[in-house]
């Protein structure tokens, strides 16, 4: 019974907490929790996934404190360390079934939430119930990822859904997501398969074939925390950019009919070799700046079968031919941006960036 939440009280908001040896973190994550300013009755979901640290018994300690501040505490998972761990997945659907609230706020152990951030969003995913609702971040310690935060500070509405096929993942970092229960059932919840698993990316990919939305709150509400026992070092980049390709190829190069690659270097030339044959053959050109690139004249996909052997023209940047499928990293020294501004196309019509 000491899970139990109290009866007769409606619960708007449920905090999803996955936990994993998250001892050091979590004092400072379940402090940030009792200071939210939001004042209706809310709910802490837990499921510890087989920690072995004490972390059950750090989240007990703050039962009191959450109940007089009108926060019921639910936590399961196997008992005395018994089991093993099952992965993030799993145990963030254990928390979501466990769950009451009509809104649910996700939370990872080992970061802090800005005291406004549930007030700030729940606002957000009341006006677009369809919506994962993000928001913005920084992160501790302060130097680590800089590109990636800008990168996902900096996004506007439309790119949050025209960036989606970049290496950073999802546009809206999962620690920071909100939203409407029924975003979850429609999905089907979290993919379980367990560690080395991008479970956020597989699940925001579904809600986008779905026809779901993204929304930021464009407040920095989430201590973002890096650190060398993050779950995110457990996933190869390999299977990253195989999900990458294969949902680019689904969403969008199924309705083009010819595109360029731009970047006639590796990286240009891995994604043509990811790609199935049919979407191969609508490569029209690569096109670079490096000029000992462009008087190659092409290049020649020496790993087909077919003879002759396919041969895909180099151009200079100045003179490709939209659709772009744009293989270049955003935010480095060079004037790539600068360049492609030159052309004045439009993005998530003339190109997209997969970087």
């Amino acid at each position: 019974m000491a899970n139990a939440p109290i009866l007769n009280k409606t619960i708007e908001v449920s905090i999803i907490m996955p936990v994993h040896n998250g001892s050091p973190w979590l004092d400072e994550c379940l402090s940030s929790v009792l200071k939210q300013t939001y004042q209706a009755p809310m709910q802490l979901s837990v499921y510890d996934d087989a920690s072995t640290d004490g972390s059950r018994e750090l989240v007990e300690k703050w039962r009191q404190k959450l109940k007089e501040r009108n926060i019921d505490l639910i936590i399961t998972g196997p008992s005395h360390c018994s089991g093993k761990p099952k992965g993030v997945g799993y145990a963030k659907n254990r928390a979501i079934a466990q769950s009451d609230g009509k809104y649910l706020c996700f939370l990872d152990a080992d970061d802090v939430m800005h005291s406004d951030r549930i007030s700030s969003q729940i606002l957000a995913a009341m006006a677009n119930p369809n919506a994962i609702v993000g928001c913005k971040f920084h992160r501790e310690p302060a130097e680590s990822t800089q590109r990636y935060t800008q990168w996902a500070n900096m996004l506007s509405s439309e790119q949050l859904f025209f960036q989606v096929y970049t290496s950073h993942g999802p546009t809206v970092i999962m620690p920071s997501w909100f939203c409407h229960r029924n975003v979850v059932d429609r999905t089907g919840g979290f993919d379980e398969s367990g560690k080395g698993t991008p479970e956020d990316l597989l699940f925001f990919y579904r809600h986008l074939e779905l026809d779901g939305t993204v929304v930021r709150v464009d407040k920095d509400l989430l201590m973002y925390r890096y650190h060398p026992q993050a779950e995110t070092f457990s996933i190869s980049e390999e299977m990253i950019w195989q999900l990458r390709v294969k949902f680019l190829e689904k969403r969008v190069l199924c309705h083009w009919e010819e595109f360029s690659i731009w970047n006639a270097g590796k990286q240009g030339r891995k994604l043509y070799r990811s790609l199935c044959p049919s979407n191969k053959k609508k490569v029209t050109m690569f096109c670079d700046v490096d000029e000992s690139k462009i008087q190659k004249g092409c290049y020649i996909y020496e790993e087909s079968k077919e003879t002759p052997k396919p041969r895909i023209p180099i151009v200079h940047f100045s003179t490709v031919r939209p659709p772009i499928i744009i293989c270049v990293k955003l935010g480095l020294s060079g004037n790539f941006e600068e360049n492609l501004s030159s052309l004045g196309l439009k993005e998530g019509t003339d190109y997209l960036h997969f970087n």
